[in-house]
Protein backbone atom coordinates (compact mmCIF):
# COMPACT_ATOMS: atom_id res chain seq x y z
CA UNK A 1 0.00 0.00 0.00
CA UNK A 2 1.32 3.41 -1.02
CA UNK A 3 -0.07 6.71 0.35
CA UNK A 4 0.39 10.03 -1.42
CA UNK A 5 -0.87 13.25 0.13
CA UNK A 6 -2.00 16.15 -2.04
CA UNK A 7 -3.37 19.53 -0.93
CA UNK A 8 -5.35 21.73 -3.32
CA UNK A 9 -7.65 24.64 -2.53
CA UNK A 10 -6.89 24.13 1.16
CA UNK A 11 -8.16 20.52 1.09
CA UNK A 12 -5.84 17.60 1.78
CA UNK A 13 -6.53 14.20 0.22
CA UNK A 14 -4.85 10.85 0.72
CA UNK A 15 -4.41 8.92 -2.51
CA UNK A 16 -3.98 5.31 -1.48
CA UNK A 17 -2.83 2.80 -4.07
CA UNK A 18 -2.63 -0.96 -3.69
CA UNK A 19 -2.34 -3.78 -6.21
CA UNK A 20 -4.29 -6.08 -3.91
CA UNK A 21 -7.62 -5.51 -2.14
CA UNK A 22 -7.28 -3.60 1.12
CA UNK A 23 -10.96 -2.61 1.42
CA UNK A 24 -12.60 -5.97 2.07
CA UNK A 25 -14.96 -5.58 5.06
CA UNK A 26 -16.07 -3.14 7.75
CA UNK A 27 -12.90 -3.55 9.81
CA UNK A 28 -10.68 -2.82 6.81
CA UNK A 29 -12.81 0.27 6.12
CA UNK A 30 -12.21 1.51 9.67
CA UNK A 31 -8.50 0.74 9.30
CA UNK A 32 -8.45 2.77 6.08
CA UNK A 33 -10.12 5.73 7.81
CA UNK A 34 -7.60 5.64 10.66
CA UNK A 35 -4.65 5.26 8.27
CA UNK A 36 -5.75 8.32 6.29
CA UNK A 37 -6.37 10.30 9.46
CA UNK A 38 -3.13 9.50 11.26
CA UNK A 39 -0.68 9.03 8.38
CA UNK A 40 -2.01 11.69 5.99
CA UNK A 41 -3.94 13.98 8.35
CA UNK A 42 -7.15 13.90 6.31
CA UNK A 43 -10.65 12.48 6.07
CA UNK A 44 -10.59 12.66 2.24
CA UNK A 45 -9.61 9.33 0.73
CA UNK A 46 -8.99 8.32 -2.87
CA UNK A 47 -8.54 4.62 -3.58
CA UNK A 48 -7.82 2.73 -6.81
CA UNK A 49 -10.46 0.18 -7.87
CA UNK A 50 -8.02 -2.73 -7.59
CA UNK A 51 -7.68 -2.02 -3.86
CA UNK A 52 -11.41 -2.70 -3.39
CA UNK A 53 -12.66 -6.30 -3.22
CA UNK A 54 -15.12 -7.39 -5.91
CA UNK A 55 -17.88 -8.05 -3.33
CA UNK A 56 -18.07 -4.27 -2.85
CA UNK A 57 -19.39 -3.97 -6.41
CA UNK A 58 -22.02 -6.69 -5.92
CA UNK A 59 -24.72 -4.65 -4.20
CA UNK A 60 -26.60 -7.72 -2.94
CA UNK A 61 -23.70 -8.39 -0.52
CA UNK A 62 -24.54 -5.06 1.19
CA UNK A 63 -20.80 -4.42 1.64
CA UNK A 64 -20.82 -1.15 -0.31
CA UNK A 65 -23.75 0.21 1.67
CA UNK A 66 -22.26 -0.79 5.02
CA UNK A 67 -18.79 0.58 4.21
CA UNK A 68 -20.03 3.85 2.75
CA UNK A 69 -22.41 4.35 5.70
CA UNK A 70 -19.42 3.94 8.03
CA UNK A 71 -17.48 6.53 5.99
CA UNK A 72 -20.39 8.97 6.14
CA UNK A 73 -20.76 8.43 9.91
CA UNK A 74 -17.06 9.27 10.39
CA UNK A 75 -17.22 12.31 8.09
CA UNK A 76 -15.04 10.75 5.40
CA UNK A 77 -15.30 11.85 1.77
CA UNK A 78 -14.31 9.01 -0.53
CA UNK A 79 -13.53 8.40 -4.18
CA UNK A 80 -12.72 5.20 -6.03
CA UNK A 81 -11.03 5.58 -9.39
CA UNK A 82 -10.77 3.09 -12.20
CA UNK A 83 -12.65 1.57 -15.11
CA UNK A 84 -16.18 0.65 -14.09
CA UNK A 85 -17.41 -0.06 -17.64
CA UNK A 86 -17.06 -3.84 -17.20
CA UNK A 87 -19.88 -3.94 -14.67
CA UNK A 88 -23.23 -4.70 -16.28
CA UNK A 89 -25.47 -4.52 -13.21
CA UNK A 90 -28.09 -1.80 -13.65
CA UNK A 91 -28.44 -1.30 -9.87
CA UNK A 92 -24.66 -0.79 -9.60
CA UNK A 93 -24.64 1.65 -12.53
CA UNK A 94 -27.51 3.56 -10.89
CA UNK A 95 -25.66 3.52 -7.55
CA UNK A 96 -22.52 4.94 -9.19
CA UNK A 97 -24.56 7.58 -11.04
CA UNK A 98 -26.38 8.73 -7.90
CA UNK A 99 -23.19 8.69 -5.80
CA UNK A 100 -21.45 10.93 -8.32
CA UNK A 101 -24.27 13.47 -7.99
CA UNK A 102 -23.70 13.77 -4.23
CA UNK A 103 -21.02 15.41 -2.10
CA UNK A 104 -19.33 12.52 -0.28
CA UNK A 105 -18.79 9.44 -2.47
CA UNK A 106 -17.53 9.31 -6.05
CA UNK A 107 -16.64 6.72 -8.68
CA UNK A 108 -14.31 8.38 -11.17
CA UNK A 109 -12.06 7.33 -14.07
CA UNK A 110 -8.68 8.54 -12.78
CA UNK A 111 -6.94 9.98 -9.72
CA UNK A 112 -6.77 13.51 -11.18
CA UNK A 113 -10.56 13.75 -11.50
CA UNK A 114 -10.92 12.32 -7.97
CA UNK A 115 -8.56 14.97 -6.55
CA UNK A 116 -10.44 17.67 -8.46
CA UNK A 117 -13.81 16.47 -7.12
CA UNK A 118 -12.72 16.13 -3.50
CA UNK A 119 -10.80 19.41 -3.55
CA UNK A 120 -13.71 21.34 -5.01
CA UNK A 121 -12.46 22.11 -8.50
Amino acid sequence: MKIETITQNGVTVAIIHSDTPILTDLQSALDLIMTAKYEAGTKNIILNKEAVCEDFFILSTCLAGEVLQKFINYGVRFAIYGDFSGYTSKPLKDFIYESNKGKDVYFLPDPDSAVARLCGK
